[in-house]
């Protein structure tokens, strides 16, 4: 009998202490997280977006992001994502496709830098990907950032991939939203020190795809010497998204249909003319550039690199 007492109260213990695993919280656990649900009673929408902009344009330099600064402005920060998660669907419904656009690029880039500074300084997980594959301080090694955290948007609760690929990728027939989301990672696409802005929004699409494409480190390079063209895993990745838009006008042959769209799209945006024309002259072997996914953040002068 005693014997049994004290198989039950090991069980017991151990029991204990599987729940208080269970429900103690992990900046790295898959709870789901929800984000400014506290709803922000307004007249109306904010579409140049004033607060989210000041704090861009006063902590992002040079696509590097300052996330203590971001810390330092939660307040702020936080009480624009509220004004995010607080717009009426049907307002919403009665926007330009240009405001809903620019709203959801937005909302993606700023849930992003919210991930961040929740997590930061971020540490290693311990996971096959967070100990072999992704450095110590990536967006990677926060288990679910994509997929599991949510956060308050038009009302709802989203996570990042719905975003892109429900909502993004979906709904609008734009795929240079992949030049314009930021992933929080040294390779991605610039983070804008701008908000996204419907009036403007063309214009600071453009900009991106031209910022991204001339970025030998990041968009398109090519090596003349080998016959070689390197291009952004982005577009190995999300390729298919370009044929509608680049896809008609078949510039170069004997490529895919995909990488013939990818190429268009670099064409139309590559600022030197002779490596654009030696871009469409030359049969080039397509190679994609590795991916560096450190993260984004401004490094302080006087440390050293993580």
């Amino acid at each position: 009998m005693k014997q049994h007492l004290s198989k039950f109260g090991l069980l017991a213990v151990l029991a204990t202490v599987l729940v208080a695993l269970l429900i103690q919280p992990s900046q790295n656990s898959f709870t789901i997280i929800s984000y400014g649900i506290e709803e922000v009673k307004s007249d109306s929408f904010d579409h140049s977006y004033s607060t989210y902009n000041s704090l861009l344009n006063e902590y992002v330099e040079n696509a590097s992001v300052n996330y203590s600064g971001f810390i330092d402005s939660r307040a702020e920060f936080e009480t624009f994502l509220r004004t995010i998660g607080s717009v009426n669907e049907n307002d919403y419904e009665s926007w330009t496709q240009e405001q809903k656009l620019a709203f959801w690029i937005n909302a993606y880039n700023a849930f992003t830098i919210k991930a961040i500074i929740d997590h930061y300084p971020i540490k290693r997980s311990f996971s096959l990907v967070g100990i072999f594959y992704a450095p110590s301080n990536s967006i990677l090694q926060i288990k679910g950032v994509w997929t599991k955290l949510q956060f308050r948007a038009l009302d709802r609760m989203v996570t990042l991939d719905e975003i892109e690929h429900q909502i993004l990728r979906k709904e609008f027939n734009e795929p240079r939203i992949h030049i314009a989301i930021n992933c929080a990672s040294i390779s991605c696409p610039d983070l804008s020190n701008e908000a996204y802005v419907a009036e403007r929004l063309e214009q600071q699409l453009a900009q991106a795809s031209i910022n991204f494409v001339n970025n030998p480190s990041k968009g398109i390079q090519i090596d003349e010497q080998k016959g070689k063209v390197k291009l952004s895993k982005i577009f190995k990745w999300f390729g298919e998204d370009f044929i509608q838009n680049y896809g008609g006008t078949k510039l170069f042959n004997n490529y895919s249909l995909k990488e013939n769209a990818v190429l268009n799209f670099t064409a139309e945006y590559l600022e030197a003319q002779p490596v654009k024309e030696y871009l469409m002259n030359n049969k080039l072997k397509i190679g994609y550039l590795g991916y560096d996914w450190h993260l984004n953040e401004l490094q302080d002068p006087l440390s050293p690199p993580s």
